[in-house]
């Protein structure tokens, strides 16, 4: 009977907390949801790898500090790749997925509810077919990179402003 009075009392105890931190998590997520709505509309966001996943092989969490910056007039990538390459070229000495493009569609359409879908085809780097990202209302994203010449890769990681 002892037993049972302290496992009511814990019990107890864990609703409230739960209970306290789901209010505080509701009233923060819709002022940010403005906020990553406007990041996605004008173009000036930072995605900020925190894992990769290639095609062939495992998820690798990322120690580094890897990026993509979307600008209205410039796509700057800072990726790793890992996968299989196609067409590989000796003299490349850095990731597929190094790059910089000023020439690059951008197409956002709303993803189920409060997430959105982003396309970025650059045109001026041809062994990349897009970036598709997926970002959540409350900041994480996801990156599929498509290319030509190597296998598919995904990130894993957060937005932010820039």
């Amino acid at each position: 009977m002892k037993h049972l009075k302290y496992l009511f009392i814990v019990l107890a105890a864990c609703l409230a907390f739960s209970n306290c931190s789901t209010n505080k998590k509701i009233s923060k997520n819709s002022a940010e949801d403005v906020s990553y709505s406007n990041m996605v509309d004008s173009q000036k966001f930072v995605f900020v790898a925190e894992s990769m996943n290639p095609l062939r092989g495992r998820l690798r969490t990322l120690t580094s500090p890897y990026d993509v910056t979307v600008l209205k007039d410039t796509l700057q990538s800072y990726l790793p790749y890992f996968g299989r390459s196609y067409n590989p070229s000796i003299a490349e000495t850095t990731s597929p997925l190094d790059f910089t493009s000023t020439n690059f569609s951008y197409s956002v359409s709303p993803f189920k509810k409060d997430a959105w879908t982003i396309t970025i085809k650059p045109k001026d780097k041809s062994s990349i077919q897009q970036y598709h990202f997926t970002v959540f209302n409350n900041g994480s994203a996801t990156l599929n990179v498509t290319s030509t010449s190597s296998d598919p890769i995904s990130f894993n990681g957060r937005i932010k402003k820039k």
